[in-house]
Parts: structure tokens; sequence; C-alpha cells
């Protein structure tokens, strides 16, 4: 995993980060994500992670990703 930028206001710190994901079968994929953490007293009290986990691997599996882009298009746009 791979932190890209952090920020803090008060006791809020919010990052970015790449995580790589190996598969045996498939090349490995890039899970692209963000994620808020709330301190108190130096303590994590709260975490909430934001990330594509689907799209993000979907679109790297060979003859499924264009299917899966596909679908996505017919259905939302």
């Amino acid at each position: 995993m791979e932190i890209v930028t952090i920020a803090q206001a008060d006791d809020v710190i919010i990052f970015e980060w790449i995580m790589t994901m190996m598969f045996k079968k498939w090349p490995s994929t890039h899970l692209y994500g963000a994620t808020k953490l709330r301190i108190c007293d130096d303590q994590i009290i709260e975490q909430r992670d934001y990330y594509d986990l689907w799209g993000d691997i979907f679109n790297n599996i060979p003859r499924f990703g264009k299917m899966y882009r596909r679908f996505l298009i017919k259905r939302f746009g």
C-alpha cells in the first residue's frame, strides 16, 4: 500500500492511498481509495474507507473488463 496524500483538520485525518492486489491468473491491479479517520486522545474512534472495489478489479480482468464497462454504460450512461 502506498499513501499518496494526508490532510488533517482538528480531529479528522484523511489520506489517499493506492493498494496493489495480486492474482494468480491475472495481472496485478491497483485499487485507489481514501480513508477518513476520527481521533480522540490519540486513539482512532472512527474509520471509513472509500474505494471502488468492483470497478478497479473488474476493469483489469481479461474479457470480463469489457463486458463490465459495457454494462455500466448501458445501465448508467
